[in-house]
Parts: C-alpha cells; sequence; structure tokens
C-alpha cells in the first residue's frame, strides 16, 4: 500500500500537498471526490443501458430458438454493453457522494471490483462459447436461418441507435466514452452475425455460425481480458501505464531546491484518479513553498491530481533509510 504519512501524522519538516486538477478528466474539490456528471450524460445512458438490455433478453432467446451460437455470442458481447453502461451510471451516481471520515477517497474502486468482476466473467463465457463453436465446426447442428437472421438484423440496428445516442456526450466525458467504446465493438460483433445469418439462410453452410461466433468471442475476449488486466493493475496499486515512475523522478529533481528524491510512489485510486507521494531532500526551508508550487505544475504534465510530498532536511536522510532501497 502506498504511504499516507504525511496525511495521518504530519512532522515539523513535513508539508503535505494535495494537488486538485480542477481542469483534470474528473475534477476534484477538497477530497469530497465530487466528480459531477452532466444530467444529459446521465440521461443518454439510462436510456442507453434500458435498450441494450432489453434487446440482450431477445437476443438470448433468439439464439436458443434458433440454436444459433452466433446469436449467443453476440448476446455475450452485448452483455459488455450492458455492463459498460451500467457501471457508467453508477460511477456517474457514485461521483455525487462525498467521501466519510474513514473513506478518504470515497467509493471509487467499486468501480475497479465490478470491472474486475465482469471481465472474468465474459472470460468464462466465452471460454464455453469457444468450446461450444469447435464442437459445432466438427458436427453442425440444424439452425433456424430466417429467425437468426430477424433477430441479428435487429441487433444491429439496436447497436446503431446506441452508438448515435452516446457519441455526442462522449465527446465531452470520459466515463461515456468507455461505454460508446464498448457498443462500437459490439457493432462489429453484430456485422458478423448478420453475415452468418445470411450465409445460413441463403446458403445452407451451417459452419457460418460457429465460426461468426467464433469471431464474436475473441472481440469479447480482447475486451475482457483487457479489463481484466487494467483492473487488477489498479487492485495492486500499479503506475499507470502512461506515467514513468524515473520520468517523474527525473522532472522532480529538476526543480530547484530538490536535493534528491526517494521513497516515490505512483499509484491509481480509480480510472482517471492518479496519486504521487514522495519525500525530497530540500536543505533550505525557506524553499519549500517555492518547490511545492514547482511540484504541483510538474506532476500535472503527468496527468497526477493527487500529490502528496514530504519536503525534509538532510538530517531525515539517515532517519529513513529503509525507505531508500
Amino acid at each position: 500500500m502506498a504511504p499516507h504519512d504525511a496525511h495521518a501524522r504530519p512532522r515539523a519538516d513535513t508539508v503535505a500537498a494535495h494537488a486538485h486538477d480542477h481542469a483534470g478528466p474528473r475534477g476534484h474539490a477538497r477530497h469530497t471526490h465530487a466528480h459531477p456528471t452532466g444530467d444529459d450524460h446521465v440521461r443518454r445512458l439510462r436510456v442507453a443501458l434500458v435498450l441494450t438490455a432489453v434487446f440482450l433478453l431477445a437476443e438470448v432467446v433468439g439464439g436458443l430458438l434458433s440454436n444459433s451460437l452466433a446469436l449467443l455470442a453476440d448476446a455475450g458481447h452485448m452483455a459488455t454493453d450492458a455492463a459498460a453502461l451500467a457501471l457508467s451510471l453508477f460511477v456517474a451516481w457514485f461521483s455525487r457522494q462525498q467521501a466519510g471520515a474513514s473513506k478518504t477517497y470515497g467509493y471509487l474502486r467499486w468501480e475497479v471490483l465490478a470491472a474486475f468482476i465482469n471481465g472474468s466473467v465474459l472470460l468464462l463465457v466465452s471460454a464455453w462459447i469457444a468450446w461450444e463453436s469447435l464442437l459445432r465446426l466438427r458436427d453442425p447442428e440444424p439452425l433456424r436461418g430466417g429467425l437468426m437472421l430477424g433477430v441479428a438484423v435487429v441487433g444491429l440496428l439496436v447497436n446503431v441507435v446506441v452508438a448515435r445516442m452516446l457519441h455526442p456526450a462522449s465527446e465531452k466525458s470520459m466515463n461515456v466514452r468507455g461505454a460508446y467504446l464498448h457498443v462500437l465493438g459490439d457493432l462489429l460483433g453484430s456485422v458478423g452475425t448478420v453475415t452468418a445469418a445470411v450465409i445460413v439462410r441463403y446458403t445452407g453452410w451451417l459452419p457460418a455460425d460457429p465460426i461468426a461466433s467464433l469471431l464474436v468471442t475473441a472481440l469479447i475476449v480482447f475486451s475482457a481480458w483487457r479489463l481484466v488486466r487494467e483492473s487488477v493493475d489498479v487492485l495492486l496499486e500499479s503506475a499507470p501505464s502512461w506515467v514513468s515512475p524515473d520520468a517523474v523522478r527525473q522532472q522532480l529533481l529538476l526543480i530547484p531546491g530538490i536535493e534528491s528524491v526517494h521513497d516515490l510512489h505512483i499509484w491509481t485510486v480509480s480510472s482517471g484518479v492518479v496519486a504521487m507521494s514522495a519525500h525530497a531532500v530540500v536543505p533550505e526551508p525557506q524553499a519549500h513553498q517555492h518547490v511545492l508550487e514547482h511540484v504541483h505544475d510538474a506532476m500535472r504534465l503527468f496527468g497526477i491530481d493527487h500529490v502528496t510530498v514530504q519536503l525534509e532536511r538532510r538530517e531525515m536522510y539517515d532517519r529513513e533509510l529503509h525507505l531508500h532501497e
């Protein structure tokens, strides 16, 4: 876990600085972690979730009735859309909750836990669909091509409507953009399912169905694995992929007045919320304010919006040798 000593027990030589970049992707105001989301964004997400969830059920029923694995695979991909939309709505609601005395970061990591569970379940479902597809390639089963085609076409239209609905909000909100990208991915899956349905309906070539389901499942696995990997990185408090700790250290050492930097930690609290803590040796106490201001400016270059810096003199260095390893 990343240290928070500068928060809990400030010493005479300690200055804790909390940088809150209000222009960042998730604006912050004095540890309330209120990340306002426009009512229009919430309305679009809600309508998109209802449309996606309703058709998800219809696609599952249609896939079972028509005996189409491609439809069931596309339903699995649509389930990722529904989960992403629900998660975006949840984050939009939770962004208005205040942090408590014991939960100083609020409940932002529920988003990460939900993403991990969602991605893990999708990987298991994808494995089942892939296995069934391989079995059907060896022994194709009869399909109701007309029903499969009808459901696939409606699914494609629903994805087009949802994508058009989310597109304006996706340009203004990173939260909505994640759901929008899920829907765009599902559009590709729907195109594959429609293509397979047309082939089965008009040529009778049954292997088109399991082949399409394998292609759609590959899309699910790609997005689900990325979701699981990113959520695990956050839970392990890894540095974000776009932030190099060495680059951060070098940037800090370029600030006039800083002699050395140690115990540097960079981690992700939740999506869009990156934190950093470090100890910096600044021999001249009168330079502390100057150094803090420059540290704030330097960290904004990396998109780090929570900064805790312990400024200390050389005398503290020997007392903290365990932090220099």
